[in-house]
């Protein structure tokens, strides 16, 4: 008969390998995914920014001014600043009135520009040429920035 031994539970490791990771192998592949993110995860935020600004520029000289323009051809005048842009999505109840109102002009949106912030509007502008002024505040919200955005180029 054969004496068993407590050398099994040995053998038996060796030939099966460790049971887990040292702290040095976890610590090293939590680096790794540290890295590599630091360098995936800037450019997708910028990718998002852009993405912000495209939106904007789209709405303003597209989707804005093609209903603005609707609203002009079916009242004769657009909004004024007191009605605002809201005037595209019911009718306006502050002067003037319009006579033929047939909207809305914009179905299914806010009149919030991407970062969550109302889009300014002036109608009638100061500027020469331009019978609107729709403006977004950008990502800081606060007007006269150098991210603000407009239809008037010399804002």
């Amino acid at each position: 008969m054969r004496q068993t031994t407590n050398r099994r539970p040995a053998e038996f490791r060796r030939r099966c390998g460790r049971g887990g990771f040292t702290l040095i192998e976890l610590l090293l592949v939590i680096t790794i995914i540290g890295m590599l993110a630091a360098l995936v995860v800037p450019r997708y935020a910028h990718r998002a920014e852009q993405a912000r600004l495209a939106a904007v520029q789209a709405d303003i000289s597209g989707n804005l001014a093609a209903a603005l323009e609707l609203y002009e051809l079916d009242n004769g005048v657009f909004p004024s600043s007191a009605q605002g842009l809201a005037a595209l999505l019911e009718s306006p109840g502050v002067p003037p009135v319009p006579k033929h109102w047939n909207g809305p002009y914009l179905r299914g949106r806010s009149l919030d520009d991407p970062w969550g912030h109302e889009y300014q509007y002036q109608s009638p502008t100061t500027q020469p040429g331009y019978d609107y002024m729709i403006v977004s505040l950008g990502p800081d919200g606060v007007a006269g920035g150098e991210d603000d955005i407009s239809n008037v180029e010399e804002y």
